[in-house]
């Protein structure tokens, strides 16, 4: 769990700067990818992550949301 949260708190420091409580759980979700593959090399963790991302969407707002607003 130590070097979970160390590999946190360097993104904290390094990346994002501040943390949103609205946005934690991806935060934390990005930290558990980057812990889990860690023992993996760049191009693999690559391919990973995008066998992951594969049939997905983020989106901030809903499309027709983002018409009105």
């Amino acid at each position: 769990m130590e070097s979970f949260f160390a590999l946190l708190k360097r993104g904290v420091y390094g990346n994002f700067h501040h943390i949103s409580e609205a946005h934690l759980h991806r935060y934390l979700a990005e930290a558990d990818f980057k812990y889990n593959t860690r023992h993996i090399s760049d191009s693999e963790r690559g391919e990973e992550l995008l066998r992951g991302a594969k049939g997905k969407r983020l989106l901030y707002r809903q499309p027709d949301q983002a018409a009105n607003g």
